[in-house]
């Protein structure tokens, strides 16, 4: 009985930790996943701010270029009209 009972804690000694390193191993997959995922989630982010910010920038570079050509068109509109004396 003794020996029977000796055993069972010997195995119980070495299977717990066995045990417990094979759930953390598990417990470190997982949360290596969910850091894969957080990274993909940020360069998503990162892309989409950059992306956001860049389509900003090239509108107000063609809304800035129109405006200037509009005023280029005015001003040789205004060269070009006769008055009415000068003919």
């Amino acid at each position: 009985m003794k020996r029977a009972v000796f055993g069972m804690i010997l195995m119980a000694t070495l299977l717990i930790p066995l045990w417990v390193s094979t759930s953390r191993f598990q417990d470190d997959s997982k949360s290596a996943k969910q850091n894969l995922k957080d990274a993909g989630r940020s360069t998503q982010r990162a892309v989409k701010k950059t992306a956001h910010k860049t389509k900003k920038t090239a509108k107000k570079g063609i809304h800035k270029s129109a405006r200037k050509v509009r005023k280029g068109a005015r001003k040789v509109e205004r060269k070009t009209q006769t008055t009415p004396g000068h003919s």
